[in-house]
C-alpha cells in the first residue's frame, strides 16, 4: 500500500486532495493545526487514515511529522497544502509578517523535514501547492506573492540538489489560480475562480504524471505566460487585485 502525508488537510485543497488519495488506495497521514476536521475525515475510512496536530510555524513541527510518518508506517508521497494569504493594500505589518512566517518559515521547515526523511529512506515524491501569485509581484498582496515566488524557487533548488546528490526524490510544484476555498470564498472580485474539486483532481493527475511545475488550469497557464512577458515599467502601472 502506498503511504502519503498531507499537511493542511483540514479544509480547502488539502482536504480535497486527501479524499482523492484515500480513494486511490493510499494509507494517509493527515495533519493541520485543528484536529477536529481531520477526525471527521478519518471517520470515513478509519483503517486508512492517521491524524496528527501540526502547526507548521512551530519549532517542533518536524518532530510531529516524524510521529505521523511512524503512525502511517512510512512516506512515499508528501503533499503540502498549508498556507495563508490575504490582500494588504495598507501594508499592515501583522499580516505581512504572519504570511512570511507561515508561507516562508513554515514551508521551509516542513519541506526540508520531508526532504531529509526521503534522503535517508530511499526517496519519494514531494508535492506542494504554491500559487500563480509567485509569477510577478502583486501590489495587492506583497508578502503573499513574494513568499509564493520563494516557494517556486526553493522547490526548483531542491530538485537540482537532489539530482546533484543522486537522490531518488521527485518534486511537483502546483500553482493554482484563484480557487473558491475558505481562503477566498466565492468572491466575484477574483477572475476565473476555480472549483476546489476540479483543482484537486488536476493536482492528483499532475502528481501521477510527475509534473515538475504545473499551473492550474489552462486559462491560468495562458494568463501567467502573458504576465511573464509584461515589461516591468508597464507592470507597475497595472491595477491587479
Amino acid at each position: 500500500m502506498r503511504k502519503g502525508i498531507v499537511i493542511g488537510a483540514s479544509s480547502g485543497l488539502g482536504k480535497e486532495v486527501a479524499k482523492l488519495l484515500i480513494a486511490d488506495g493510499y494509507k494517509l497521514g493527515i495533519a493541520a493545526r485543528r484536529t477536529e476536521p481531520l477526525e471527521d475525515l478519518k471517520a470515513l475510512t478509519p483503517d486508512k487514515v492517521e491524524v496528527q496536530a501540526i502547526d507548521v510555524t512551530s519549532d517542533d513541527a518536524p518532530h510531529a511529522l516524524e510521529q505521523l510518518i511512524e503512525k502511517v508506517g512510512g512516506m512515499d508521497l508528501f503533499f503540502y497544502a498549508a498556507g495563508v494569504g490575504s490582500q494588504n493594500m495598507e501594508l499592515e505589518p501583522e499580516i505581512e509578517l504572519n504570511t512570511v512566517n507561515t508561507n516562508g518559515m513554515g514551508f521551509t521547515r516542513m519541506i526540508g523535514a520531508a526532504y531529509r526523511y526521503m534522503a535517508e529512506h530511499g526517496g519519494g515524491h514531494i508535492a506542494a501547492i504554491s500559487s500563480i501569485a509567485g509569477t510577478k509581484g502583486l501590489g495587492a498582496a506583497p508578502s503573499y506573492s513574494a513568499t509564493k515566488a520563494m516557494q517556486n524557487t526553493y522547490i526548483q533548488a531542491l530538485e537540482q540538489q537532489a539530482n546533484m546528490r543522486g537522490l531518488n526524490i521527485t518534486f511537483t510544484d502546483l500553482r493554482p489560480g484563484f480557487v473558491a476555498t475558505p481562503l477566498l470564498g466565492d468572491n466575484p472580485q477574483y477572475p476565473m475562480l476555480l472549483k476546489p474539486e476540479k483543482v484537486a483532481s488536476e493536482m492528483v493527475r499532475a502528481i501521477k504524471n510527475r509534473r515538475h511545475a504545473w499551473v492550474i488550469d489552462w486559462r491560468w497557464r495562458i494568463a501567467t505566460a502573458l504576465w511573464r512577458r509584461i515589461p516591468r515599467p508597464l507592470w507597475r502601472k497595472l491595477k491587479i487585485r
